[in-house]
């Protein structure tokens, strides 16, 4: 079978590359790829290439298929699975899990295991490590920000807190803290969305949410999506903040917390200064959670060292999910309570890949998803209203848009399928 990808060969170096996928063994899983949403963590990876903890040393030779938020429909069943799996079933894929400890991840470090592509090979051990979960929809955006959207659930889930009526119970209490202050900051990009509708929409969810953010357009955005009025109605006073309008950020921060400080904080950007402005506004038992992680091995920032040994902040540092937080996400999405979609700002077909990933912080709003059978150059949400005469296809797609708030959805998913598939 022949397949087209997005492979990387080496450091900056994205290429679409079309070859004969390898007989299916017996203990591997077809994919068809039916959509893949552009990780920042991809274009980290080309940045540094065989240089990344992920990406094989010898991926001049040979190249890995890129892409690791991916969802598709199952096309064949290696003979081990037939008993577990169906061809033709709705399918996402649980990227985090690690086989056997090994840093080898899809996306990454693979020939043919990846989301780029129109179709891909899922491995044998990672089947069996559970990575690979069917669902019942022919829907599948919603299902490629299953995975970011899990990353998220996790950072929430891993923050930690001591037990403060005794300081000598050792077992930590896990998790942001249920009617309590929590800062995200710098947090209207796509995962800072994700984790606003979290916040706002989950199960334990703080009294007052403070959301920072410098670009304007994000910001405003973020509000339109995720407004303080709706955050009302679920019991959370939610602030947005430009901190470029503050006199004194830090100052005034503390302030907007009740002067107590923050029980939760989460860095979405890999910023020196705001995690040692995170840590000067930590609560007592308060964690900082460092989301956002850096290129850069010698990252380092100060922290309050003070705080820890007499104030019991904590610090962690994990933007993966598990099976549970994805398991989490669909029930979550299928209760209409949180919104994956809201962090899609841009689709496209495959052959853009290459160009968008290797150019991912210059191309503004979300995240970019991807459709591997579609043919569609990169287009913002926005623009198919802008470009509706131009093609009747894009003028259709507008309109489900505008009805939806401009969010995209699985009318729109299912046009773009209808009108712009060109097959294998």
């Amino acid at each position: 079978m022949r397949v087209k990808m997005a492979s990387l060969y080496g450091k900056k170096d994205i290429r679409i590359r079309e070859t004969e996928l390898p007989d299916l063994r017996d203990d591997e899983i077809l994919i068809k790829v039916m959509s893949n949403g552009i990780c920042f963590s991809t274009y980290k990876a080309a940045m540094k290439g065989e240089e990344h903890l992920r990406v094989p040393e010898n991926v001049h030779e040979t190249p890995v298929v890129t892409g690791h938020e991916m969802a598709g429909i199952i096309e064949k069943v290696g003979e081990k699975w037939k008993g577990q799996y169906k061809e033709g079933t709705s399918c996402c894929l649980q990227a985090g899990i690690r086989y056997k400890g090994s840093e080898d991840a899809p996306g990454y470090s693979f020939e043919f295991f990846g989301g780029n592509a129109t179709y891909t090979i899922i491995p044998g051990g990672y089947i069996e490590s559970g990575c690979l979960l069917t669902y019942e929809d022919d829907y599948f955006a919603f299902a490629s920000m299953g995975e970011p959207v899990s990353c998220i659930i996790s950072a929430f889930h891993t923050c930690i807190h001591d037990y403060m009526e005794d300081m000598f119970v050792y077992d930590n209490i896990h998790g942001t803290k249920e009617g309590g202050n929590l800062l995200l900051m710098a947090s209207c990009g796509p995962m800072g969305i994700g984790a606003i509708d979290y916040a706002v929409h989950g199960p334990a969810r703080p009294k007052k949410l403070v959301v920072t953010e410098i670009n304007e357009e994000r910001l405003k955005r973020a509000a339109q999506l995720i407004s303080p009025k709706e955050a009302s109605d679920y019991g959370v006073e939610l602030i947005y903040v430009n901190p470029e309008d503050l006199d004194n950020e830090e100052q005034e921060l503390r302030q907007l917390s009740g002067g107590k400080g923050y029980d939760d904080i989460m860095v979405f950007a890999a910023s020196e200064r705001l995690v040692e402005l995170g840590s000067s506004l930590l609560a007592v038992n308060g964690c900082l959670n460092f989301f956002a992680g850096p290129t850069d091995e010698q990252f380092k920032a100060r922290v309050n060292f003070y705080d820890i040994h007499y104030r019991r902040t904590h610090y962690v540092g994990n933007s993966g999910g598990n099976l549970d937080d994805i398991r989490e996400m669909f029930d979550l999405s299928r209760e209409g309570l949180i919104t994956p979609e809201y962090m899609i700002t841009h689709v496209t077909g495959l052959s853009e890949v290459p160009e968008i990933i290797l150019n991912l912080p210059d191309i503004p709003g979300g995240k970019k998803l991807v459709y591997p059978h579609v043919d569609l150059p990169l287009m913002a949400l926005a623009d198919f209203e802008k470009q509706a005469d131009e093609d009747p296809v894009y003028k259709k797609i507008a309109g489900i848009l505008k009805a939806n708030h401009g969010v995209w959805c699985k009318e729109a998913e299912q046009v773009l399928f209808a009108e712009k598939w060109i097959g294998d």
